[in-house]
């Protein structure tokens, strides 16, 4: 294949599906790997890429996922992940949290351990893990989800280090406020008012295709410059506990 390639994992919707369009759209022919086959299908057939069925907390599939890939491989976009509720540690449901490590930082870990042969192949290889604010900031109520997400951004800066003079760039997107319609159905057990308030008011909170222009951006710049961490919150956010509501 001599068109530059990406994987983007959880690219059946939200911040991962409109990575891989705008991946697509920069010219790379992109695998879209997650979980629910019948989305990925659509998304492939819209952008002129793979769908792979792949559930990152699972060694097989996630082997499955490499040897579609191949020997060569630009890009990887660790995406997939989420959110189980939002109890504080002293009533969190540890099952919650034991599925959000595996998610979070598991699959992860899977998922680049099984691709890094193929993204140093490449010679110019970049890996763009997406972990949030809520990895920099300790909040209330941020639960599993702030723990596991800490963990991502501590394995990238490992990463970095470890990986020190080989051809792999290790990048860090750390979004705030991102208004997609399923995170905040899934942390909140699908209640929908719930996720409604968590962007009541805010005048202009993130959306999808603003996190994946920046993923775009880190994955044109040469292959000298890394990006190492980049925040990034809409205008009316200025920490994990503070926003702008309208009145």
């Amino acid at each position: 294949m001599s068109r530059r390639t990406a994987v983007v994992t959880g690219a059946s919707s939200g911040i991962g599906a409109a990575t891989a369009r705008r991946l697509a759209a920069d010219g790379f022919h992109v695998f879209c790997a997650a979980r629910r086959l019948d989305r990925l299908s659509a998304l492939a057939d819209e952008i002129g890429g793979t769908p792979v069925e792949c559930d990152t907390t699972s060694a097989s599939s996630v082997a499955s996922l490499a040897a579609m890939v191949g020997p060569r491989l630009d890009v990887l976009v660790n995406n997939a992940g989420g959110a189980l509720g939002a109890a504080p540690v002293e009533s969190a449901a540890t099952d919650d949290w034991r599925a959000m490590f595996e998610l979070n930082v598991m699959g992860t870990l899977q998922v680049t351990q099984a691709l890094l042969p193929a993204l140093l192949e490449s010679g110019d290889g970049l890996i763009v893990n997406l972990t949030s604010t809520a990895a920099h900031e300790a909040y209330v109520n941020g639960s599993g989800y702030t723990v596991s997400k800490t963990g991502v951004s501590v394995m990238t800066r490992m990463l970095r280090q470890e990986l020190l003079g080989r051809p792999v760039r290790i990048t860090e997107v750390a979004p705030g406020m991102v208004a997609t319609e399923e995170f905040g159905l899934v942390r909140f057990g699908g209640d929908q008012a719930k996720r409604d308030a968590t962007y009541a008011g805010v005048p202009g909170p993130l959306v999808a295709s603003d996190v994946a222009d920046t993923i775009g951006w880190v994955a044109s710049l040469p292959w000298h410059v890394n990006v190492d961490l980049l925040v990034l919150r809409p205008r009316d956010q200025a920490a994990q506990y503070q926003v702008n509501r309208d009145s």
